[in-house]
């Protein structure tokens, strides 16, 4: 059968099967229009066995003789045939197309194959994402400078760092050098030794933090440190505390030592 287009007018050729009797909604190849097609007219096959009885049941009639015969009407002119219409030819990839259609490919009015949109993700606005990357870019920066400002900076970031902290206005820390004492004792060890006195000399009681002791060779390289705790973690005003530290097996190389305060 032939089904067209009510929007366009394409015209499509397709099997009757293909569209049923029910018929069934199809879509236009061209535009992209759904419609309901009709399903083919069929005679009733009730109509049909009721005429075949009465023939079957309908008496015979005797053949006529020669003299009641009548003369036979004329026959008329043979008619014509009139030329075929010419019916807009669909490409043959609207016909498939149709024929999919029609076979059950376009039988949803809301989605076809050919009209096929791909589920594309909807897209993020881009300045939601810079904003989300600049808020965690500062919450990382912050995290960084609260944990330096806590901690310090690791070992293994290439700055110079002080190797005493600041000196203490209200602490005096005297490690004279005629009271360091480096030599080789008999038994060939390495013996380096300290006194020092530390004293408060402002108005109020003073907390005393850790000495660091600090040895250096020629090229003023340090090559052995250590720390040492004070014998009072407390001063009162103008109160003093004396300290006497001595190292055994400190490199040969070391030269002089630098006393101070241990940085935090």
């Amino acid at each position: 059968m032939i089904i067209s287009c009510p929007a366009c007018a394409t015209r499509y050729v397709v099997p009757d099967n293909a569209i049923g009797v029910e018929g069934r909604t199809v879509r236009c190849a061209k535009c992209h229009h759904s419609w309901f097609q009709e399903g083919p007219e069929l005679t009733p096959p009730t109509v049909a066995a009721a005429a075949q009885d009465a023939t079957a049941s309908a008496p015979v009639a005797a053949p006529p003789t020669p003299a009641q015969e009548a003369p036979a009407p004329a026959a008329p002119p043979p008619a014509q045939d009139a030329p075929p219409v010419s019916e807009p030819q669909a490409s043959p990839r609207a016909q498939a197309t149709a024929t999919e259609a029609a076979s059950g490919g376009l039988g949803d009015e809301t989605v076809s194959q050919f009209d096929h949109a791909p589920p594309f993700r909807p897209r993020r606005h881009r300045l939601r994402l810079w904003t989300a990357g600049a808020v965690l870019f500062a919450l990382a920066a912050g995290g960084i400078i609260a944990a330096v400002s806590y901690r310090g900076l690791p070992d293994w970031v290439p700055v110079n760092r002080p190797v005493f902290a600041q000196a203490k206005p209200d602490l005096r820390l005297e490690f004279p050098p005629q009271k360091q004492d480096r030599r080789t004792l008999p038994n060939g060890t390495e013996f380096f030794g300290a006194s020092g006195v530390v004293t408060n000399i402002g108005t109020t009681v003073q907390t005393v933090p850790p000495i660091l002791i600090v040895l250096r060779d020629g090229q003023e390289r340090i090559v052995y440190s250590w720390e040492v705790p004070p014998p009072k973690s407390k001063l009162a005003p103008g109160e003093s505390v004396t300290i006497n530290e001595a190292v055994t097996d400190v490199p040969r190389s070391a030269k002089f030592a630098e006393i101070g305060w241990k940085p935090s």
